[in-house]
C-alpha cells in the first residue's frame, strides 16, 4: 500500500497540472462576433476583421469572415476595442469605442460598399449592451467599484456581497470586513452549487493550492 501512493500522488499531480479544454472560453474574457454584408444585403466572405485594444498583448488579434460573411474572435480580454473590417475593392470599415466586457458577446456587424482603398468609414457610437448569443446573466464591477466596497477586499467578502453566492466554511463568512485578514479553507459557491465546480483568478489566471 505504501509503495503505491508515491505513484498516485504523482498521477494526481500530473492530473491537475494538464491543461483543461473545458477553460478555453472561460467568464474571464470576451467575444466579438457579427456579419459583414454589402448594401444590397448579400454577405461578404474573406473581409479581415482586426480587433485592437490595449488589453491585448499582442494589440491586435485578426480572423477573415466564412463564407456566411460572419466571424467570431474569442478570449479577448475585457477593455475598450476599435474593431476594423477591410477587403480589397470595398472601402474600410471602422467601429470604435466598443467596450468588451467578461462573459460577454458583442455583436458588430458592418456595411462595406465597393470604394477605392483609401476610403474610410469610421462609425463611434455606443457599445453593444445585450448579448444575443449567450444565455448567462454576469455582471462586472470596474476597479473603482470594488476598491469603494466597505468589505475586506477577500474572496470571502466579495462571497458575502454576492446574491446568491456563499462561502462553504461559515466561520470565514465576512461581513462589512469582521473577519480582518483572516483566511479559511473553504470555496465561493453559487446556488449551492459544488465547491469544485468553480475556480478563481487573478487577471485571468488560475490560481489554488493543492491539499491533502
Amino acid at each position: 500500500m505504501s509503495a503505491q501512493r508515491p505513484a498516485s500522488f504523482a498521477a494526481l499531480l500530473l492530473l491537475l497540472l494538464l491543461p483543461n479544454g473545458g477553460w478555453a472560453q472561460s467568464g474571464t474574457s470576451g467575444t466579438l462576433a457579427g456579419v459583414v454584408k454589402d448594401p444590397s444585403g448579400a454577405v461578404i466572405p474573406g473581409v479581415t476583421v482586426e480587433a485592437s485594444s490595449p488589453a491585448l498583448i499582442e494589440k491586435v488579434r485578426s480572423v477573415t469572415t466564412d463564407d456566411q460573411g460572419q466571424y467570431k474572435i474569442v478570449e479577448l480580454r475585457p477593455g475598450a476595442y476599435t474593431v476594423t473590417f477591410t477587403l480589397p475593392g470595398f472601402n474600410t470599415v471602422k467601429r470604435e469605442g466598443i467596450a468588451l466586457t467578461s462573459g460577454f458577446t458583442a455583436t458588430v456587424d458592418a456595411e462595406m460598399r465597393v470604394g477605392s482603398v483609401e476610403e474610410t468609414v469610421t462609425v463611434t457610437g455606443a457599445s453593444p449592451v445585450v448579448d444575443v448569443q449567450n444565455i448567462r446573466t454576469q455582471n462586472v464591477y470596474s476597479r473603482e467599484t470594488l476598491d469603494a466596497l466597505p468589505s475586506a477586499k477577500t474572496l470571502q467578502a466579495y462571497a458575502a456581497l454576492t446574491l446568491g453566492a456563499t462561502f462553504t466554511s461559515a466561520a470565514d463568512q465576512d461581513v462589512g470586513g469582521n473577519r480582518g485578514e483572516m483566511g479559511g479553507l473553504g470555496a465561493f459557491t453559487v446556488h449551492n452549487s459544488r465547491a469544485v465546480d468553480g475556480r478563481v483568478t487573478i487577471d485571468g489566471m488560475p490560481f489554488g493550492q493543492l491539499t491533502g
